[in-house]
């Protein structure tokens, strides 16, 4: 089947015993052809590439900002925690001044 379809474009001595030289037409096309499969390949392989860093990147991003969630809500524990105890400092020192309050008083 190759030897027929090479045939139409000239002798190529390389698939054909009875050719003495191949044609410059022969030669020219064998090259293109030769040339688009490479391309193709070399093509698939790039593409193939970056689509699997693509996708490894997409992961990365998704997993930053489920860290990212997860480092905002422990934030907001850590100021409501804060607060707490800010108010339970105020309530400490309030109830101190009372005690100083009364001691003074019953002095």
């Amino acid at each position: 089947m190759w030897f027929e379809i090479l045939a139409i474009w000239g002798c190529i001595p390389e698939l054909s015993k009875d050719c003495i030289d191949m044609t410059n037409t022969s030669s020219t096309y064998l090259s293109i052809l030769i040339g688009a499969v490479i391309g193709a390949v070399v093509s698939w392989w790039v593409y193939n590439r970056q689509k699997k860093t693509s996708d490894k990147q997409d992961d990365v991003l998704q997993r930053v900002k489920e860290l990212e969630e997860s480092h905002d809500k422990a934030l907001k524990s850590i100021q409501e925690f804060e607060s707490h105890h800010e108010k339970i400092l105020t309530n400490i020192l309030n109830l101190e001044n009372k005690i100083d309050t009364v001691i003074e008083a019953h002095k």
